[in-house]
């Protein structure tokens, strides 16, 4: 099975930047999207084939999740326990052998004014992912908005209280692995350096600094049925680019 997760930041734009025909050459099986700065009903847009779930941020033109799938899940479930759902920041599809989540997690801001937020979403995050992981494994992907390690972005040491990459942030990133959880691009991929985020100033893309901020984290249980997982960096129409799972 192919999975894909693109923070399209906001996805009326990136239509008009060649998403569907990325979407429709990768074929994905669950195509997952952050940041769709849309309502449901403001699309214009139709991928056949494709069931769709989508949760819009109150506030127009802000955050937002959505979910392509060609299989109908069993259940689809928003927010964790009704929080979170203001924002459209999580999806939940329970299929018969697996939980697919797909989340946007909030930005620190600038001088970490949501950090504290952000401490508390990472909390119900991991307790609730650990609950899943107990029924059946999860696969959880994403913006999830932290650099873990410093081979994860160019310039490590001028970003270390920056959104994003502070220690509290970090830490609880490795929380969450050390609850069962695997980054698996980091899994197979121990040491390359590749990006899926990158500021719009100072030409940063075409200069290769950037941050790997988007990821496929999978329960421990999933990593002998992982084949692949890998960043399409070649692929414009965002300030992120699309990160690709396929297991067994």
């Amino acid at each position: 099975m192919k999975f894909v997760s693109w923070n399209v930041n906001g996805l009326r734009a990136c239509i008009t930047k060649g998403f569907g025909d990325y979407f429709n050459a990768v074929n994905a099986d669950v195509f997952a999207i952050q940041e769709t700065k849309m309502q449901e009903e403001q699309k214009t847009f139709h991928f056949p084939g494709y069931h769709e779930y989508w949760s819009s941020a109150i506030k127009k033109g802000y955050s937002g999740t959505l979910i392509y799938t060609k299989e109908t899940p069993l259940k689809v479930t928003y927010g964790i326990d009704g929080k979170y759902n203001d924002e459209g920041r999580i999806i939940t599809l329970e299929y018969p052998t697996y939980y697919f989540v797909n989340t946007y997690v909030p930005n620190s801001q600038d001088e970490l004014a949501r950090l504290d937020y952000r401490m508390i979403f990472e909390d119900d995050m991991r307790m609730y992912l650990s609950h899943l992981t107990t029924l059946k494994p999860v696969i959880y992907c994403g913006d999830l908005n932290v650099a873990h390690q410093e081979i994860d972005l160019k310039n490590p040491k001028s970003n270390e209280r920056n959104p994003g990459f502070t220690i509290e942030e970090r830490t609880k990133f490795q929380g969450l692995l050390d609850s069962g959880f695997t980054d698996s691009f980091r899994f197979l991929h121990p040491t390359e350096i590749r990006y899926s985020w990158w500021s719009y100033r100072m030409n940063a893309r075409a200069n290769g600094v950037g941050w790997r901020i988007d990821y496929f984290v999978i329960s421990n249980a999933l990593r002998s049925q992982l084949r692949k997982s890998q960043i399409d960096d070649h692929i414009y129409g965002s300030d992120h680019c699309p990160v690709v799972l396929e297991i067994f």
